[in-house]
């Protein structure tokens, strides 16, 4: 047993010497199916990037049996034995621990699991997982940490290797926090429903709902319709309101700052500080429909409702509502007010023409995009509206 911190520091030091040191690692609650296949996995605390490293040398300690490992992610049994070795490498902080319910959250983990009378059963067990590298995910287990740590603004958007974990990740139906496998449903419905057994399913997905698995970190978040933002989304650094209707949030997306969404983020969009995203308006993603390049919108922008945004957008820039803004879009920009968008954006050239496709204007700030309501042209000029959001709201 370690009996003072300095003995823990030689501890810790020593033993990360031997440890491949991780880009995320955890103790996550696994939710199995009737095959012990992996339906779901629950943090309670993400290490990321360098975080807790003590913690992350006494769970390779007590960590004795891998259930599988490779050079980019790992993941071990977590029992009594596992338990009981962490607390007793932990112990100068244990009286702090017990005191301080707020301190030493990883140490907290096991004061929980130690009161447990069961560690394993048929449709639950704790695992240790470890990313080491940002790879393709192997598991279930690595995927919901990799969108875990999205969500929580540990790993920006976009940063973060997602490939395959569609296929890794079963198909389920979620009665609140506990996913069903669809097909013992279907093998066991008329027992669950003749004796009243049968769940109340919220809804069929592969994903949880970003409120599933996710704490708001900032009090000024609100979600009034928790089925619209998916997890793995990012909500921001607080002042994020998203309405009911046809607003959502799809993994991997979200905002940097303080928002108001009525409209669809789609997968990969990032919007920025202080924009408003109208009731209907759509962001276009990168999960299918041919696009791929992942959007940005800029800070302080207007997207109208019911529009369509296929490009990036600058800062101060409007889209009006009812209206396409897409890459291959033409719109007209006077030379007056091509010289203006020139004057913000160096890289903008003016065309003789006066003709611009969607993809000349992306990125572009301060551009007001409009149909001219008595001719039906597609125009662009410079923006004379500053966008900002309700104080009171954000």
């Amino acid at each position: 047993m370690i009996k003072t911190i300095d003995e823990f520091k030689k501890f810790v030091e020593e033993e990360n010497k031997k440890n491949k040191i991780p880009l995320g690692f955890g103790i996550a609650r696994v939710d199995l199916g009737n095959k012990g296949n992996v339906l779901a996995a629950t943090y309670p605390i993400l290490n990321w990037s360098g975080e807790n490293l003590g913690s992350y040398a006494v769970f390779c300690r007590a960590a004795k049996k891998a259930i599988s490992k490779s050079n980019s992610e790992a993941i071990f049994e977590v029992d009594s034995d596992f338990v009981s070795e962490a607390l007793d490498l932990f112990n100068p902080f244990l009286a702090e621990s017990l005191n301080d319910k707020q301190s030493h959250k990883n140490i907290q983990i096991l004061l929980e699991l130690q009161k447990m009378q069961n560690l394993k059963a048929s449709d639950f067990v704790f695992r240790f997982v470890v990313i080491y590298e940002d790879t393709q995910c192997q598991s279930v287990e690595s995927s919901y940490m990799k969108l875990l740590a999205l969500s929580l603004g540990k790993a920006k958007l976009r940063s973060l290797v997602l490939d395959g974990i569609f296929g890794l990740l079963e198909n389920v139906a979620w009665s609140g926090n506990k996913p069903y496998e669809l097909s013992y449903l279907r093998d066991n419905e008329i027992y669950l429903k003749l004796n009243g057994l049968y769940p109340h399913i919220d809804f069929v997905d592969k994903f949880p709902r970003y409120l599933m698995q996710v704490v708001p970190q900032y009090d000024n978040i609100r979600l009034l319709d928790s089925a619209k933002t998916r997890f793995g989304a990012y909500l921001g650094s607080g002042g994020y309101t998203q309405m009911p209707g046809a607003s959502y949030v799809n993994f991997n997306a979200g905002v940097v700052g303080k928002c108001m969404n009525e409209g669809r983020i789609s997968s990969s969009v990032v919007v920025g500080n202080g924009s408003d995203v109208g009731g209907g308006a759509s962001i276009l993603g990168v999960l299918s429909g041919g696009n791929s390049e992942p959007i940005s919108i800029g800070e302080n922008c207007l997207l109208g409702v019911n529009s369509s945004t296929g490009i990036s957008l600058g800062d101060g820039c409007i889209v009006d509502g009812g209206i396409a803004v897409l890459a291959g879009t033409i719109f007209y920009i006077d030379e007056v007010e091509a010289k203006k968008i020139q004057e913000i954006n160096t890289s903008f050239n003016i065309n003789e023409d006066n003709l611009y496709k969607g993809r000349e204007l992306s990125n572009k700030n301060g551009i007001h995009f409009r149909c001219d309501s008595k001719t039906g042209k597609m125009i662009a000029f410079r923006s004379k509206v500053k966008i900002e959001l309700n104080k009171d709201l954000h």
